[in-house]
């Protein structure tokens, strides 16, 4: 695959990349402010995702130090957090770590979908690899399928509120109805 096709074209985001950094960042801030291990945990759990599209190896680093929490003193964890975050975001989101975060979020509801529903979604993931659809397309087309089986947990995550392209139709919801 070359280079241009593995970096995603920034045109069709709704959101500049240094801006969804900026965000994640000043949520993390908020955090820091708070200077409770239970919020540091939340955040983790809210951007799990937007970190797994920049750095796998990062997000596991990151994972780790929250789980330290025991071991070593909150502004301790909070500094090498800090650190290891900001450095996640230096790697920018490829059409194959985005495709990966989209089989991730898959298996929370697969068990759930129809055998249409199934064809529906890999097509969605083709066009999105073959670079026809973008990276807010292929979630917006998503996100109305979180709230129908009810997951708080991946309604939360900031990928979702980052990239989505919320004016787009539904897919899913028209293959419902039939």
């Amino acid at each position: 695959m070359s280079k241009n096709q593995e970096s995603i074209n920034t045109e069709k985001q709704r959101i500049s990349e240094k801006l969804i950094k900026e965000y994640v960042i000043k949520r993390f801030e908020d955090v820091k402010d708070t200077n409770k291990i239970k919020d540091l945990v939340t955040f983790q759990a809210m951007n799990k995702y937007m970190i797994m599209a920049h750095d796998q190896n990062e997000l596991k680093i990151l994972g780790n130090i929250v789980a330290s929490n025991k071991k070593i003193q909150f502004s301790e964890i909070l500094i090498e957090y800090e650190k290891h975050l900001k450095k996640s975001f230096e790697k920018k989101p490829t059409i194959k770590t985005h495709s990966n975060v989209i089989m991730q979020i898959f298996g929370y509801f697969s068990k759930n979908f129809n055998q249409l529903e199934k064809e529906q979604f890999f097509k969605l993931l083709k066009q999105f690899q073959e670079e026809k659809i973008s990276i807010g397309n292929i979630l917006a087309e998503i996100n109305p399928i979180i709230y129908r089986f009810n997951n708080t947990y991946l309604a939360s995550q900031t990928y979702f509120l980052l990239y989505s392209d919320l004016q787009q139709g539904n897919i899913f919801k028209m293959l419902t109805k039939k």
